[in-house]
């Protein structure tokens, strides 16, 4: 006699409500619906109300583009962009997509060139997005080709808005968007700064990666300072973030949607941790050592009181600052379940040789595989599977209850609350 089993692991995805019915929990700063995680109607309206609205995008750094006919690949949202510097100096970024037929033209992920050439029908654009070549414009024999009225100045990519700050590169499809200092906001301006002092850049490499969860969890994590301390045991016992250190979780004044979480390493290579947070930190384990010390030293660079500095710039940028390992991570969100983070690691082009070496060395901390990262990824992982199939419908973040904003405590969530009370602004929700 056949019986019917259940398979683990293959149980369909709830079916998420039509974006009508995404109506918020009544305690809004206390509880987050999981249809926010994985509705396709949601992730779509984020396309155009986040990333396609009033907000300044991370694109890329001007280390990547050196020079006039440079360029890279990059993505604002989802939407492909080209990052490209033109023959006078200036930066310009585009959309990836044909104005003939929408085929994306550039097709590698970094180089040089004098054009830009769609490989379908040859349709030509200049550095800055123009339309300068049509084959067959006029037809072949009298014969076919384009109208008479049709003009190449209208038919060009589309453009979006530019602006740096020492080195880094943010576009904006809104030509009203505010200043990029007011948009940064001054708390946020302090730690970017210290990264990005105006020193020249040097690209030491890159790490690409794709996460099966929603791109609002990695802003989430790293407004998170209560799972550092618990899921981290890198982190616990080199003393890179313990519960008891000096730290800091900042959060912008003005909307809450950047955040800076801060930490300051002790004088020692390994954590003094107290028997009572022991106790509370089963990720905590004595007598762990590393093997080659050097990882663990931090040579004081930074106008800044902190060794850590993770900051999350809205809606797509990660400035890490683990000790004297430097790094942005751009997130390129992927549907509702997926996400591609880009890693790029960099020093300065003033650096000693051995400093490159010994940010090469702490690299080690970062990366898909990194002694940090792969664990944020693997819980990150685990909580889009639990949302997606579980019939649940609530998440809870009651840790320094009320609060919203800035916190002095690693235990606390008012970070996250904060992110999620303007996004609800923005979405109307």
């Amino acid at each position: 006699m056949y019986q019917s089993q259940t398979v683990i692991g293959i149980t369909p995805a709830r079916k998420d409500p039509p974006l009508a019915d995404c109506v918020w929990p009544e305690d809004a700063l206390h509880y987050v619906p999981d249809w926010v995680y994985t509705s396709q109607a949601v992730y779509e309206l984020e396309q155009d109300r986040i990333f396609r609205g009033k907000t300044w995008n991370f694109v890329g750094l001007e280390a990547e583009v050196p020079e006039p006919g440079s360029y890279k690949r990059s993505y604002v949202g989802a939407v492909p962009v080209v990052v490209s510097r033109a023959e006078d100096g200036s930066l310009h970024v585009f959309e990836n997509r044909c104005a003939h037929r929408g085929a994306e033209f550039c097709r590698h992920g970094q180089g040089k060139t004098a054009e830009f050439i769609c490989p379908y029908h040859q349709w030509s654009y200049d550095l800055k997005g123009n339309l300068q070549g049509v084959p067959f414009k006029r037809g072949v024999n009298k014969a076919g080709g384009m109208p008479r009225d049709f003009r190449n100045d209208e038919h060009g990519l589309r453009k979006l808005n530019v602006t740096t700050r020492h080195g880094v590169i943010f576009a904006s499809y809104s030509h009203d968007v505010e200043p990029l200092e007011d948009y940064l906001t001054p708390e946020m301006l302090m730690d970017f700064d210290a990264v990005f002092p105006g020193r020249p850049l040097k690209i030491l490499g890159y790490y690409r990666n794709e996460l099966p969860c929603n791109w609002k969890m990695y802003h989430e994590n790293l407004k998170d300072p209560y799972h550092a301390t618990l899921l981290h045991s890198f982190l616990v016992v080199f003393g890179l973030l313990v519960a008891g250190n000096k730290s800091a979780m900042t959060v912008d004044t003005v909307h809450g949607r950047h955040g800076t979480m801060a930490s300051a390493k002790s004088e020692d290579k390994y954590a003094t941790v107290s028997e009572e947070n022991k106790k509370e930190m089963r990720s905590f384990h004595d007598g762990l050592r590393l093997r080659d010390d050097r990882f663990l030293e931090y040579i004081k660079e930074f106008d800044s009181p902190w060794s850590v500095t993770m900051q999350t710039i809205w809606p797509n940028l990660i400035v890490q600052r683990e000790m004297n390992t430097l790094g942005v991570r751009h997130i390129i969100p992927n549907g509702p379940n997926s996400m591609i983070m880009q890693w790029t690691m960099f020093g300065y082009e003033d650096d000693t040789d051995e400093m490159q070496r010994h940010r090469l060395r702490q690299g080690n901390l970062m990366g898909p595989a990194g002694f940090l990262g792969l664990e944020d990824n693997e819980a990150m992982k685990f909580v889009q599977e639990g949302v997606r199939r579980s019939s649940t419908d609530l998440n809870v973040l009651k840790l320094e209850s009320g609060k919203v904003g800035t916190s002095d405590s690693l235990i606390s969530e008012a970070a996250i609350r904060a992110m999620y009370q303007y996004y609800r602004q923005v979405m109307e929700f």
